[in-house]
């Protein structure tokens, strides 16, 4: 069952989502002797605000619980051989103390309830990284060497560490390699003599990293915080990384900062294939209160790899993703758009009566961004 199929939208709207996704084709798959294929999907910005962390505390068993906030969308996880997130925000636990928005910081269930929907490969090379100083980021890569099934991304105690890039998966013979960076750390200086700790958008290191990396893998991904927040239309900055990275043969690109959405492309490679670009997957899940917040996407491919270990996108496609709550921060939860009613969009948290919630918004918001017209409101 294809995109086209599995969402309920007009048929104008899916021709308008098509164009956003623009030359992210979705070929029909067929059965070859010899071929293997892996899944991947993507997730935007889990931004933890501390109403999420608030409304996640159980007061009967004394503890948090975050898992249901993803329940509408585990499956979609959990059938995917990779499933990657942008962890936008510290999950060095209580030490640090608990805090959001500008400087944040949460408990450590976050990280276990990402690790039980089935998240294993999670970024953290995002402008909040240094929030709380360096020994909340230790304190983050401490905790994810508890997660052995989980490659993070981004943080690292060492250039030692770093330099070894141990930051391949392996699913079904195929190697897929990962790198992340981030624009920068909100303006927070790295500790003096520990430039390794935070990979930062550079040309020199990126290049000397990826090219490093490049041979040692089958298919190479490469995360990237960029963008201007807020804006719907990639920066002229994320279109010249964007041609870097094609120029040294990345083959996908997962984009996320600006906590909304962005189109889709492909762009030619050095070595004569494609890469694919997902600007900006948007909010996975936050609290933030502006209606093209509240829409995101999720990535999906799927590799397919032929008898001469040639690998190449099989299918792509981005499903929409609303973030739901309910007045007084509560309820949260993620929703694919075609599972979203009406009946909950009444109900959203956002609609002090002048910003009216919709499935029709988010349709509306899809074409206007396939137009390159959408304006933050």
């Amino acid at each position: 069952m294809n995109f086209l199929s599995r969402i309920r939208m007009p048929y104008l709207a899916w021709c308008v989502f098509l164009a956003f996704l623009g030359c992210a084709s979705v070929p029909k798959p067929g059965p070859a002797s010899g071929d293997v294929y892996v899944t991947m999907i993507a997730a935007g910005d889990n931004l933890m605000h501390i109403q999420l962390i608030d409304c996640a505390w159980d007061e009967e068993s004394g503890s948090y619980d975050f898992e249901g906030y993803y329940s509408e969308v585990r499956g979609a996880v959990v059938r995917a051989d990779i499933a990657f997130i942008n962890q936008e925000t510290l999950i060095a636990g209580e030490a640090f103390g608990y805090s959001g928005y500008p400087e944040f910081n949460g408990p450590r269930e976050i990280g276990q309830a990402l690790v039980n929907v089935g998240f294993d490969v999670v970024n953290h090379a995002t402008n909040h990284t240094m929030d709380k100083g360096e020994g909340a980021v230790r304190a983050v890569i401490d905790y994810w060497k508890t997660q052995p099934r989980v490659t993070m991304l981004g943080l690292h105690e060492s250039q030692e560490a770093r330099d070894a890039q141990n930051n391949i998966v392996d699913v079904n013979g195929i190697r897929i390699g990962f790198l992340a960076y981030t624009y920068g750390l909100n303006e927070i200086p790295l500790p003096k003599g520990k430039p390794y700790l935070v990979s930062l958008i550079d040309a020199d290191v990126m290049a000397k990293e990826i090219d490093a990396l490049r041979p040692r893998c089958d298919f190479l991904v490469v995360s990237m915080h960029w963008g201007n927040e807020y804006e719907h239309t990639p920066s002229k900055k994320q279109e010249e990384l964007a041609a870097f990275l094609a120029a040294h043969n990345v083959d996908l690109v997962i984009g996320h900062h600006p906590h909304v959405l962005q189109p889709v492309r492909t762009l030619a490679k050095a070595d004569g294939g494609s890469m694919l670009v997902f600007f900006s997957l948007g909010n996975f899940l936050s609290a933030q209160d502006k209606r093209a917040r509240l829409l995101g996407g999720m990535m999906r491919i799927k590799l397919k790899a032929d008898k001469d270990n040639r690998v190449s996108v099989e299918e792509s496609e981005l499903l929409p993703l609303v973030t739901h709550y309910e007045r007084g921060h509560k309820a949260f939860k993620v929703y694919f758009l075609e599972n979203y009613s009406e009946a909950l969009a009444l109900l959203h948290g956002v609609h002090p009566d002048s910003e009216a919630l919709s499935i029709e918004y988010f349709i509306d918001l899809i074409a206007s961004i396939a137009g390159g017209k959408a304006r933050e409101e």
